[in-house]
């Protein structure tokens, strides 16, 4: 019976005695009643465990007090006034509110010290007391960045200048050795173009080793279609070399795109078809290239072949070259041959110029020549283009933000021994305006001008269709000169299906006619996305300005874009 007796005393008194040594109380006061309300103002822990957590928070608050300028401040007493408090008196004396850092030239550049001090000569400079820990951490940043990872500063000597001001010695402790990147290795997509490190990502051994830089142009690898950065690059630093290692994986970048549209024909009331093929080839040869192949037959009995090329950073080199075949068919009217080759040059990740020429064929297939609008010819031309691309890949329904296209194009033509001076300049953009997560607007604007003494109708521009001004039929429409503007409201019901509505307006001028016109478009449409890509379904009403909406002149167009 004594036992249980003498477990419930002794785990009494130890709960007691642990309760008992949980209430200490700390209460520190200045020497005079201006400095005691100085340290309410900063403020400290008063409820401690033990004696050694009540003496560690004086400490604590002496060297917090310094940082503040009170450098000069002492303990005067710690007095135990009962079994659970404990009085601590504290003497602040005098504030220093600046200190003079003196520094060696050779050890920091005066350009550094010029972001953290608006005073700084070439044997000091001056901040203020409360700043000197954070100057001194963006100070040693810059040091790493400057290849120097493993600096350490610390301030020495620290004494009154005079009466009111500081003065210390800055000592710069580091390997004298400029850190570079000796070897850079990828990391789970071993055949990755090394071009692109080069000349897309500006990562080059012997550089200066700068990680938060390194860090800015890895996250360029999320801009490509065929690879993606898994995480944050990291580094091996050995004693005599610095390797980078970048995590990548490549991505499904392939992509097949095609549509099917319908609607009535004005002139005979029966239902059309017409529709097109698009296959995109991404780096299938771990180079980076990009094979394009379109074909489209529309219900104007018009054929479209297009074939595109791009080989970047040929032979290692900062440019790369476009190469593009073109041919048109219109019924048995004529046939047009188109062939391009650029050399471009990649300013950045988002960034591109090109220069090139152009070759244009064109073969009036008519037997008679009674149609003086239709004319054998032969086009050259100079051209010189900037592109600005932004894409956001992780959003599937909207993988692209931002493009911007200029291109302008100058030469003549030639037709039965006549030279006439050309000109053609060709704008397009387009802008996601993302309001919040679930509402967009789209923008998009499409602008053609070809400038000539006379026109052949075989050399129009043609525009028209999904990819143009909506409710209209594909390439039904050629103009000199045409604008085209695309709006729509985007409504995003969940991270696999949109809505959107269709409001589309377009300016044309054709001066082989003299004619000029206006035309819209209204519609809706959705898209959704499902195990084979992304399904969209568009359906637009079209009219000119003079006329009437009627259902007959509504277009469905529904496309399909795969990746694979």
């Amino acid at each position: 019976m004594c036992k249980p007796y003498f477990f419930v005393v002794f785990m009494c008194m130890l709960f007691f005695s642990e309760s008992h040594a949980q209430n200490l109380h700390l209460k520190i006061t200045g020497k005079t009643i201006d400095e005691t309300k100085t340290i309410d103002a900063i403020g400290y822990s008063k409820t401690h465990n033990n004696y050694l957590s009540v003496k560690n928070e004086i400490d604590s608050l002496r060297n917090y007090l310094n940082t503040l300028g009170f450098i000069e401040n002492r303990l005067i007493n710690i007095k135990k006034s009962n079994d659970s408090v404990f009085s601590a008196k504290l003497h602040l004396k005098q504030k220093f509110n600046t200190i003079y850092i003196y520094y060696n030239y050779q050890d920091v550049n005066t350009s550094f010290l010029e972001s953290i001090s608006k005073k700084v000569t070439k044997n000091y400079f001056v901040t203020n007391i409360a700043n000197v820990k954070s100057a001194l951490d963006i100070l040693n940043s810059k040091l790493a960045n400057e290849g120097k990872p493993f600096s350490k500063l610390k301030l020495s000597n620290i004494k009154k200048k005079d009466s009111v001001n500081l003065k210390a010695d800055l000592l710069v402790l580091s390997n004298k050795t400029r850190r570079t990147i000796d070897d850079i290795k990828i990391v789970g997509y071993n055949k990755f173009p090394k071009s692109y490190l080069k000349h897309y990502l500006k990562l080059k051994t012997s550089e200066t080793f700068n990680l938060s830089i390194i860090e800015k142009k890895t996250e360029q690898l999320n801009n490509l279609r065929f690879a993606k950065q898994v995480k944050p690059p990291e580094v091996l630093f050995q004693k005599d070399s610095t390797s980078l290692y970048i995590y990548v994986e490549k991505s499904k970048s392939n992509t097949f795109d095609g549509f099917l549209g319908f609607g009535t024909n004005d002139e005979t009331n029966k239902l059309e078809f017409d529709g097109f093929l698009n296959l995109r080839l991404i780096n299938n040869l771990n180079y980076g290239e990009t094979f394009s192949l379109l074909y489209k037959s529309d219900e104007n009995d018009q054929d479209t072949f297009d074939a595109t090329l791009s080989l970047p950073f040929i032979f290692n080199s900062p440019v790369g070259i476009d190469l593009n075949l073109r041919i048109f068919k219109k019924d048995s009217s004529f046939t047009t041959i188109d062939q391009k080759a650029k050399i471009n040059y990649q300013i950045n990740p988002l960034h591109k110029v090109s220069v090139g020429i152009s070759s244009i064929e064109s073969n009036n297939l008519r037997s008679e020549n009674t149609v003086v609008a239709l004319q054998d010819y032969n086009s050259n031309y100079f051209a010189i283009s900037y592109h600005y691309l932004k894409p956001q890949f992780y959003d599937v329904l909207f993988p692209i933000k931002s493009n911007f296209f200029l291109e302008s194009n100058f030469g003549n033509r030639t037709s039965s021994n006549i030279k006439t001076n050309q000109s053609l300049i060709t704008l397009n953009a387009f802008n996601n305006f993302k309001l919040n997560e679930k509402n967009s607007i789209y923008a998009n604007i499409d602008v053609s001008n070809l400038s000539s003494d006379n026109y052949f109708e075989n050399e129009l521009l043609r525009f028209g269709g999904i990819n143009s001004i909506r409710g209209f039929e594909e390439n039904s429409l050629f103009a000199s000169l045409f604008g085209v503007l695309n709006a729509e409201y985007r409504y995003r019901i969940s991270n696999s299906i949109y809505i959107h509505s269709i409001t589309d307006f377009a300016y044309f001028e054709n001066k082989s006619l003299e004619t000029k016109e206006k035309l819209f478009g209204f519609g809706f449409g959705f898209g959704i996305l499902t195990n084979s890509g992304i399904l969209k379904f568009n359906y637009a009403n079209g009219k000119n300005e003079n006329q009437t909406f009627k259902l007959s002149n509504s277009k469905i167009h529904l496309s399909l874009v795969a990746n694979f």
